[in-house]
């Protein structure tokens, strides 16, 4: 087995091992503040459409227009017929 400088290859191994335990701790840290944001961005969503729904509507209708124009464009760009 070959030595790494001065650490064995078991340090080496145990070193990254505290490495990706406290990498994942950050990481799922992150995902419960990210989780919480979310859950509060859907709270207010939903407020907003029970107090307006008519407006809600209407922003949900031009999204989704906006939505399927831009796929139209992209899916159906190149049909120009070739001379």
């Amino acid at each position: 087995m070959a030595i790494l400088g001065k650490a064995t290859a078991k340090e080496v191994k145990d070193k990254v091992a505290s490495e990706i335990e406290k990498n994942k701790a950050k990481a799922e840290k992150e995902i419960a503040k990210v989780r919480k944001q979310v859950e509060a961005t859907i709270k207010k969503t939903d407020d907003y459409i029970k107090k307006n729904p008519e407006k809600a509507a209407l922003i949900s209708a031009g999204i989704g227009a906006a939505l399927g124009a831009a796929t139209a464009l992209l899916l159906g760009g190149n049909n120009k017929k070739k001379r």
